[in-house]
């Protein structure tokens, strides 16, 4: 069996940062799966063929869970002008010396999965533009327009067809 991981993160007290909440839950409908509540992350819920959850940002301690999978899709807002709204990529493992303590990037985080446990899931990433970052809940009109189409990129993504 193979196993995926989709890991959504943000913050969703600042207005389009929480962009990946949304993507993680229009992706648990389209699964048939009931969504997170605000106070919920998934953790709780892991074991499937296809999990989801939304945490405020990428730990090293994630890495004992992370081992379990396959393929890892991390989902975040970026404010890239230069990207596509709806960027989508490979991520591959890449250790990089963060300027802020708590920053880790997937690649940070797939370079120590494969340097410390051997491990080297697929790695892609889904990132949504964001143009509202203040200090409120709701995504922007632009942002919000993209939830749905990055949940199908994902759903595409999982079977094979992206």
């Amino acid at each position: 069996m193979h196993r995926t991981l989709i890991i959504g993160f943000g913050n969703i007290d600042r207005a389009d940062d929480g962009v990946a909440y949304e993507v993680i839950n229009a992706l648990r409908c389209i699964q048939g799966q009931e969504p997170l509540k605000e106070v919920e992350t998934g953790l709780d819920e892991l074991g499937g063929e296809m999990d989801s959850v939304f945490l405020s940002q990428l730990t090293p301690e994630l890495m004992d869970m992370l081992v379990e999978y396959d393929r890892i899709i991390f989902v975040d807002a970026h404010v890239y002008e230069d990207a596509d709204d709806l960027h989508c990529a490979a991520v591959l493992p890449e250790y990089a010396q963060s300027t802020f303590t708590h920053h880790m990037t997937p690649a940070m985080l797939l370079a120590l999965l494969k340097a410390l446990y051997h491990c080297e899931p697929i790695g892609n990433i889904v990132s949504i533009r964001g143009h509202d970052f203040d200090f409120h809940r709701g995504l922007s009109p632009a942002t919000k327009a993209l939830v749905g189409k990055a949940a199908e990129y994902i759903e595409r993504l999982i079977s094979g067809l992206a």
